[in-house]
């Protein structure tokens, strides 16, 4: 029995439109993990964000608590997320206990919070992280306070996540619950590309 053209484009039409349903759910799936975590700015994360023009990854001289000289390059081969804050801006102390705790459920040696003050002093860094029992964040300081120029900041706080390589992954240019679930996600899908 001879199928009629109409009859068997009307058979085929649902199954065109099953298979380009499958195509996008599994390509939106995918775009996830090797390109850019847009996906993840959902929830908590609402504000994280990526920028087709990113800034080079800035290669200043920092100070650690010790003055010792530290580089952002430092850390290259792990993803890292490198949160710009000072004692003075009321949302950063806010924030910097969430970042103790992502630092402690996921801090190792694929990943690591690096937290870099902009405070007059080092030492008022220094105190608050004491005080407020901070001591798995590291003690990093912009003593030429030229961070946030080079990284296109607005304001603190600001939060930059970059790959292994030292490129720019996204940004959160605002507080975060950075011990969310939302967060926890979106980081490890930066450690699982693997770069």
């Amino acid at each position: 029995m001879k199928m009629s053209p109409l009859k068997a484009g009307l058979i085929a039409m649902p199954v065109i439109g099953i298979v380009a349903f499958l195509y996008v759910v599994f390509s939106a799936m995918d775009k996830g993990e090797t390109g850019p975590l847009d996906s993840y700015a959902t929830g908590e994360m609402r504000a994280f964000v990526t920028l087709d023009d990113a800034p080079a990854q800035p290669d200043l001289a920092y100070v650690d608590g010790e003055g010792n000289e530290v580089l952002l390059a430092d850390y290259r081969g792990q993803v890292i997320l490198v949160n710009y804050w000072a004692t003075w801006c009321g949302p950063c102390v806010e924030e910097m206990p969430a970042l103790s705790d992502l630092q402690s459920e996921l801090g190792g040696d694929r990943f690591q919070v690096v937290t870099i003050t902009l405070d007059r002093s080092i030492e008022d860094a220094r105190d608050f992280l004491t005080r407020m029992d901070l001591d798995n964040l590291p003690l990093i300081h912009d003593g030429t306070f030229s961070s946030p120029g080079r990284v296109r900041a607005i304001g603190l706080p600001m939060s930059i996540l970059y790959d292994g390589q030292g490129r720019e992954i996204g940004r959160v240019p605002a507080p975060a619950e950075w011990n969310s679930e939302d967060a926890y996600n979106l980081i490890r899908a930066a450690i699982r590309r693997g770069i």
